[in-house]
Formats: C-alpha cells, sequence, structure tokens
C-alpha cells in the first residue's frame, strides 16, 4: 500500500495558486485513475485508488501547509504504511519553472510542509516529487509570491509539470523511485 500525498492550502482562497500544486497534481491523478476525493478522515480529504494491483491513497491534507505532518503522521500510524511507501508531492521556488525534480529522500530545502513531514515521521527517508512554480522578485516576500497565481501562459506550462509528476507518482508505485527519476528528472 501507498500513500501519495499533494501538499497545499485548503480553501478557495488558496485554488490555483503556486503553494497548492501538489493538491493540484492529486487532483491531476484523481482524474487519471478515475477516483472521488470523498473520504475525509486523517485531517485530510482522499480517495482510494489502485494501480497495477496496489492500493494506493491519493491524499490532500487540510491542516494548511505548515501543519501537513499532523495529516501525514495520522496516515503513517493508522495504515502502518512503510514510511518510504509515503510519496510527497509539492511546490519548489529553487528548480526551475516548470520542471519537476523526484528524490528517494532527503531535506526540507526550507518548505515548510516538508520540514513538518519530516519531524512528525521522524524521518526523511521517503521519496519526493518538487515542482518548480518559479522564483520570487528580489523585493518580495516569498509568503506573497507562493500564495499568488500563475498568469495564463504560466498555468499551461505548470499544468504539463503537474501532469507529469503525477505519472512519476504513478511510476513509483508501479516500478521504483529511480526509473522514476531516470525518466522525470531533467
Amino acid at each position: 500500500m501507498y500513500a501519495i500525498i499533494g501538499l497545499g492550502n485548503p480553501g478557495r482562497k488558496y485554488e490555483h495558486t503556486r503553494h497548492n500544486v501538489g493538491f493540484n497534481a492529486i487532483d491531476c491523478l484523481a482524474q487519471r485513475l478515475n477516483v472521488k476525493l470523498t473520504k475525509i478522515k486523517h485531517k485530510a480529504v482522499y480517495g482510494e485508488a489502485n494501480i497495477n494491483g496496489e492500493k494506493v491513497l491519493l491524499v490532500k491534507p487540510q491542516t494548511y501547509m505548515n501543519n501537513s505532518g499532523d495529516s501525514v503522521l495520522d496516515i503513517y500510524n493508522y495504515y502502518k504504511l512503510p514510511v518510504e511507501n509515503i510519496i510527497i508531492i509539492y511546490d519548489d521556488t529553487d528548480i526551475a519553472f516548470g520542471s519537476i525534480r523526484i528524490r528517494p529522500k532527503g531535506s526540507a530545502g526550507g518548505q515548510n510542509g516538508m520540514k513538518s513531514i519530516i519531524y512528525q515521521l521522524k524521518s526523511d527517508q521517503f521519496p519526493r516529487i518538487r515542482i518548480g512554480i518559479g522564483k520570487k522578485e528580489p523585493n518580495q516576500d516569498l509568503a506573497s509570491f507562493v500564495l499568488s497565481r500563475f498568469n495564463k501562459e504560466e498555468r499551461q506550462i505548470v499544468d504539463d509539470a503537474i501532469l507529469k509528476a503525477a505519472k512519476a507518482a504513478e511510476m513509483i508505485v508501479t516500478d521504483d523511485v529511480n526509473k522514476s527519476m531516470n525518466k522525470y528528472n531533467g
């Protein structure tokens, strides 16, 4: 069993913001797998999918980004998942806009949702897929940047990256993280 968890903030106010590309990737996966995200438990909205015979939870934590670890820990404990079967998809300002980067493990790299998850799980040994959301202007506040929306041109590019992230997550489940990295890391 796997949990694919997209990070973001709940509520209309945050829909389609740069910080919510993780949620967008879960929505994309749900659509690809014909799954409804209607279950509410573990401080999250989620749905159950099947990828190549493997049960997979598609999860959008409802704790707000900075407390994502609360939801992830709840899922980890409830389902007794191996930590390496938890796949996190989230936004990143440090990689090229519209690119994705897959890693089998590693630090939070300044992303508060990831800091929360690593703190709660007491481990960083889980795969993650980062989606490049661009860089803030030199005088711009990081919070206001990540909570801003994409323009029409940017949205098309980032939607392509979201689809790649969804496919990469599927490949981690069907094959492994290394095969997914070889195919999707730019």
